[in-house]
């Protein structure tokens, strides 16, 4: 299966978080979506990996995901070795995504810093012909970063994306980690996600995204490379 839309995640719920809104949004269009989570999250103190595994499908399913697949790298230990490199080189060449999405190098957790430079590198290697994977060689056209918690203040997007009629499909993602998130029933501890607070605020960083845009919610992006414009006027025509 060829992919428009390819996000690697360094844990399930990652790409709910921090881009769902845009996954929505391109399979409501008709894009070809998927999600790469590179670890089981199998070193995060509330849930299992069994959990997180049910609850990734889950959460998959109302984001039209046509694939999801779990490298099962080992989760607080992500580095961009050779082993690793080729291991997302391999997703890279079975899928073809016009685009990938990872998560931006500036971040809280170390795990997302350490996927970035790991999928920026495969993506590069994806490319060669002499590295070996017994597939052709491919590219990706486009390398998106999304932006994580600590991103969300000390990063300037390149753009935003309205996902003003696609909030609530992604708050209902999130929440599918049932797991994870705030529920007053669960003995587990309390992290920094699973307070009751931490929805608030991303609804809160969402909508304020969303204003810089004239809009209700958005969802900020960086790429590395000027954009190109052809012609102003059909493009801000919109």
């Amino acid at each position: 299966m060829k992919l428009d839309l390819l996000a690697f995640a360094p844990h399930p719920d990652d790409v709910e978080l921090h881009c769902g809104g845009l996954m929505l949004k391109m399979a409501h269009r008709g894009h070809a979506t998927g999600i790469a989570d590179l670890t089981r999250g199998e070193t995060g103190t509330r849930g299992t990996p069994e959990d997180r595994a049910r609850e990734a499908q889950t959460a998959g399913r109302i984001l039209g995901l046509s694939a999801r697949e779990n490298l099962g790298l080992p989760d607080a230990h992500i580095a961009s070795t050779h082993e690793n490199r080729l291991a997302v080189v391999r997703v890279i060449r079975t899928y073809c995504p016009k685009i990938v999405l990872i998560p931006h190098e500036v971040a809280r957790h170390p795990d997302h810093t350490a996927a970035s430079q790991l999928v920026r590198d495969a993506v590069f290697l994806a490319g060669l012909t002499r590295i070996e994977t017994g597939q052709p060689p491919y590219r990706p056209r486009q390398t998106i970063f999304y932006f994580t918690h600590l991103g969300f203040r000390d990063l300037v997007p390149s753009f935003i994306v309205d996902i003003g009629g696609f909030m609530e499909r992604k708050l209902n993602a999130i929440r599918a980690y049932t797991t994870q998130f705030y529920n007053p029933d669960s003995t587990e501890p309390l992290t920094y996600i699973s307070r009751p607070e931490f929805l608030d605020e991303l609804e809160a960083q969402t909508r304020y995204f969303g204003s810089l845009i004239g809009v209700r919610y958005g969802e900020p992006f960086a790429v590395r490379e000027f954009l190109t414009i052809d012609d102003p006027v059909v493009y801000f025509e919109g």
